[in-house]
């Protein structure tokens, strides 16, 4: 399996894994079925992208990069669709986030297996 093909599987783990949490928000405490729906098919479809990767990517790394890039993506849309508001501390820390999802891939030589 190609780099670049395990890596949009990945990148649409993040995806899914993101509007799945969008639905999550949406659903309120799952007193709304289409939200809800959607919910539990997006986790199922992040879920099995995710699962993909892990032929390639060990499990460590693979999750690292899917759960960080999935934080700082799902902070950005709490900020911009549902008016939720960050601080100081909370863009640092998202920052912080991905730089170490940027050294993860740069330099650590477990990314692949």
């Amino acid at each position: 399996m190609s780099p670049s093909l395990v890596y949009a599987m990945l990148i649409a783990a993040i995806v899914f894994e993101v509007l799945g949490t969008s639905a999550m928000q949406a659903a309120q405490h799952f007193t709304r079925l289409v939200p809800t729906l959607i919910m539990i098919a997006c986790y199922a479809i992040a879920f099995y992208f995710l699962s993909s990767t892990l032929r390639v990517i060990p499990v460590g790394i693979a999750y690292a990069i899917w759960s960080g890039l999935g934080i700082v993506l799902i902070s950005l849309v709490g900020y911009f669709v549902f008016g939720q508001t960050l601080d100081f501390a909370a863009i640092l820390g998202l920052g912080l986030i991905i730089a170490g999802v940027v050294i993860l891939n740069l330099f650590s030589k477990s990314t692949f297996h």
